[in-house]
């Protein structure tokens, strides 16, 4: 069993590693996450696990999984789907009218931030691939970027079983889902097309620096700042603001609020934030 010393160490050191703050009514969801782990490595205590994981052996090989285990990866296909309404009817249109002067326009940048399994981004894809059939003048691409590794390897194969696919409308199933046969039936895959779309790579919010070298139009940032604690909910949006290229657009979860995390952004629509600059 987890002790509550132990439960201390781990979720201070979780909080630093990955800004994830866990309060301890989380505990026993803690307990049994680790577990799998101290099986997996044939340990019999928490308290070794942890001083592995601290070791220059540990940084190297068991970090990441640990991290896995305690990271929460819920998403679905057009989740809080009247923000890719928002993004049709405001967003793309702006952009178009801001950039259409210009003879060889930019392509617009995106980036699903704390994308999951991958059912974001490739929601994004299949909703810019048609406004982009509509506007040939655009191009679009899509950075992917989560701390689990797990779940960014899922996303790369980008096959989902049929339950998971079925909140996307009929009409973008059929012309952007590959339908498995044989003994892959029961599951779709994303097509070539978009998965070419979305690049994938593995980021830490809590890196001094994000390292990406575009600036931002679009951030999707969406039911990941409940896991933050004020003060790192402040820091991140802070690193998001000096991302977004001039007039970029933030879409956050329905349940999260930028009041009095930062003046820098404007809500334009429910949980939707254009940037002041």
């Amino acid at each position: 069993m987890l002790s509550d010393r132990d439960f201390n160490k781990f979720s201070s050191f979780i909080y630093e590693v990955c800004g994830i703050k866990l309060p301890p009514i989380k505990k026993t969801m803690l307990s049994a996450r680790l577990q799998k782990r101290l099986r997996r490595l044939n340990m019999a205590s928490y308290s070794a696990y942890f001083e592995y994981v601290q070791s220059p052996e540990g940084q190297v090989n068991e970090l990441f999984h640990m991290i896995d285990a305690v990271s929460t990866n819920k998403t679905d296909f057009f989740r809080e789907p009247q923000h890719f309404e928002v993004m049709n009817q405001k967003v793309l249109p702006e952009f178009l009218a801001r950039h259409h002067k210009y003879p060889q326009a930019r392509p617009l940048h995106v980036w699903s931030a704390g994308c999951s399994t991958g059912q974001e981004p490739y929601t994004l894809a299949m909703v810019l691939q048609e406004f982009c059939e509509k506007n040939p003048q655009l191009d679009y691409e899509i950075l992917a970027t989560d701390i689990c590794t797990q779940a960014l390897e899922a996303a790369a194969e980008a096959i989902y079983a049929d339950e998971v696919v079925a909140p996307v409308p009929a009409h973008l199933r059929h012309k952007y889902l590959m339908k498995g046969k044989g003994r892959h039936s029961g599951f779709h895959r994303v097509v070539p097309e978009l998965r070419n779309k979305v690049r994938l790579e593995r980021l830490n919010f809590m890196d001094r620096d994000f390292r990406i070298n575009k600036k931002m139009d679009i951030i999707f940032c969406r039911n990941v700042i409940i896991y933050f604690d004020r003060p790192t909910q402040q820091t991140l949006f802070e690193k998001f603001y000096r991302q977004f290229a001039p007039g970029g657009f933030l879409f956050t979860g329905h349940s999260e609020s930028l009041e009095g995390i930062t003046d820098r952004m404007e809500r334009i629509d429910s949980a939707v934030y254009k940037c002041l600059k």
